[in-house]
């Protein structure tokens, strides 16, 4: 029966359970990421993450009381040093779980556990969305480059507006010039009219 049973007991005893997590955690701190069954890797972030957050005071009684639990000096610098750098703006949640898919042996839920402020690559997409967001918010807000985007138009449609009223008045002077000189062919045209109507009487 599961009756009180707060926890995974992983199918060991205590001291086994104590024993195996200290080791995991040791390896997710050397290696960053490692490979494991989902049950596991759920009971290792309940007991990994309280180590990181007392990291975060280097002071020597964290350190021995992070000892204690980890029994690995090599650990317990890299955790004080590197990580908690890394993790001192973050106020929890420093793994991440990867589901892998199933074992083929014993159909076993297999996952990935990492630290989250080590993965590079989705670090890198992070920053690059951040820097794509910037560059779009700025052009909304109507910075220098928002300026000379709708300056440039601007100069361009008043060219044209210059363009379209020179030729307008060329082709005004030419319709000018050709009624003046329908008018002058008009009035020519009369006058040999009367003179011939002169002539013949």
């Amino acid at each position: 029966m599961r009756h009180g049973k707060k926890f995974n007991h992983l199918g060991r005893t205590s001291s086994h359970r104590k024993a195996m997590l200290s080791n995991m955690a040791t390896s997710l701190i050397i290696h960053k990421r490692i490979k494991t069954t989902l049950a596991k890797a759920k009971a290792l972030r309940v007991y990994f993450e309280p180590l990181v957050t007392k990291s975060k005071s280097d002071t020597t009684h964290q350190r021995r009381m992070v000892f204690s639990v980890l029994q690995s000096k090599e650990a317990v610098s890299e955790l004080f040093g590197v990580i908690s750098e890394k993790a001192a703006n973050r106020p929890g949640g420093y793994t991440r779980i990867i589901k892998l898919g199933i074992r083929l042996g014993d159909n076993a839920e297999m996952c990935m556990i990492e630290l989250v402020d080590f993965n590079e690559h989705m670090l890198s997409q992070k920053a690059d969305s951040k820097q794509a967001e910037k560059t779009t918010r700025r052009s909304r807000r109507g910075g220098k480059k928002a300026e000379t985007a709708v300056a440039a138009p601007v100069a361009e449609v008043a060219e044209e507006a210059q363009v379209v009223e020179e030729t307008s008045a060329e082709v005004e002077e030419t319709v000018v010039d050709s009624v003046e000189e329908t008018k002058v062919e008009d009035v020519a045209d009369e006058k040999s009219s009367d003179e011939e109507t002169e002539e013949k009487k």
